[in-house]
């Protein structure tokens, strides 16, 4: 993984093992190889004493990582390969959860874009991001739902803010996404330079890394929240029952401080899959009870159903191959979901 041509490269320095997402021309997309030579050097450094902290990052300034490479997924069942998918989710859900149960501290160095499959891979790590950086979850945008661990880490979000994130799949400063617990430390554009040479002059121990760590928020901004004046009609409106009932409630919303938001989340919501939204809703509330292995099998459980029964495939062939953006949903309105199409994609789910 030392070739500059690797889409991921790997060194030690300082006691410190680095993992560098190499894709930058695809936004850093992952795809098999990426997720099998990130497990293979992580399952390496378990046993190597030479290696006391991960640190993930990525190369360009445009993003961490955008996802998984769902065009190539959509490829490739076109042509007939439909375990393409299931072997692609398999493996990127082992991968997270080996980050989030990783024995060695991570950190995760985010820069630009932080969305979907780059999420999975930051949600278990020490996450510290530029203030340029867009965190979120808009897998509903192309007929799929959140996944990669999001029924775990969206759904213990305080309030509805989990709720309205992943059905919306509404994208977050690095302030707000702090706010909302997706975000442990923001810093300047040029602040990873800092984080990194301070990495550099780290020892290894563990006892130094908790000092350590409390010198990283130090250096980490304390930025305002767009999001904050938000939360009441936030938690409001997505507490609501079902998906009809929560769209029906933005469409009453009289408060001046909150009208324009509400028409705003509502267009928004127009142009996500029913189908999805109301996948996702049951998907977090769900994910609530469930602990974080079991999170990942319900997901992967629904993976397995979605490309043959969900809106994936049409929404990557409406917004990332044809780019008509005229995607034809299986359900093509909120009024048209009827309890059942949810229920049957959950049927005989055994955590």
């Amino acid at each position: 993984m030392s070739g500059t041509q690797s889409p991921v490269l790997a060194e030690i320095r300082h006691r410190i093992g680095y993992l560098t997402l190499n894709r930058p021309e695809g936004l850093n997309a992952l795809n098999l190889d990426m997720v099998r030579l990130l497990r293979a050097q992580l399952d390496l450094w378990l046993s190597d004493e030479d290696v006391r902290v991960v640190v993930l990052r990525a190369s360009g300034d445009r993003a961490f990582s955008v996802g998984g490479d769902v065009r190539a997924l959509y490829h490739s069942y076109l042509a007939g390969d439909k375990a393409a998918a299931e072997t692609f989710f398999t493996e990127e859900y082992a991968l997270d959860q080996l980050i989030h149960r990783y024995p060695k501290p991570v950190v995760a160095l985010l820069d630009g874009y932080v969305l979907g499959g780059g999420m999975g891979l930051a949600q278990g790590a020490l996450t510290i991001a530029t203030q340029r950086s867009r965190l979120g979850m808009p897998e509903t945008g192309i007929g799929f739902f959140p996944d990669v661990g999001a029924s775990y880490f969206l759904s213990r979000l305080p309030g509805a803010l989990g709720i309205y994130l992943g059905v919306t799949g509404t994208q977050l400063s690095a302030a707000d996404a702090r706010y909302a617990g997706l975000l442990d430390i923001v810093v300047d554009d040029d602040g990873l330079g800092a984080v990194e040479k301070a990495l550099a002059g780290f020892n290894g121990s563990d006892q130094v890394f908790s000092m350590f760590e409390a010198q990283l928020h130090e250096m980490g901004l304390q930025p305002g929240y767009a999001l904050q004046p938000l939360r009441p009609a936030i938690d409001r409106h997505f507490s609501a029952g079902d998906l009809r009932s929560i769209r029906d409630s933005l469409g009453k919303e009289q408060n001046p401080a909150w009208r324009d938001w509400a028409q705003q989340t509502l267009a928004l919501m127009e142009t996500r899959s029913p189908l999805a939204m109301a996948v996702t809703l049951e998907l977090l509330r769900r994910g609530r009870q469930l602990h974080l292995e079991g999170c990942f099998a319900l997901e992967l459980y629904l993976d397995r159903q979605w490309f043959e029964h969900g809106d994936i495939a049409e929404g990557v062939r409406a917004l990332l191959v044809d780019k008509d953006r005229q995607p034809r949903w299986r359900v093509p309105s909120i009024d048209l979901l009827e309890p059942g199409m949810v229920a049957d994609f959950f049927e005989g789910f055994a955590p």
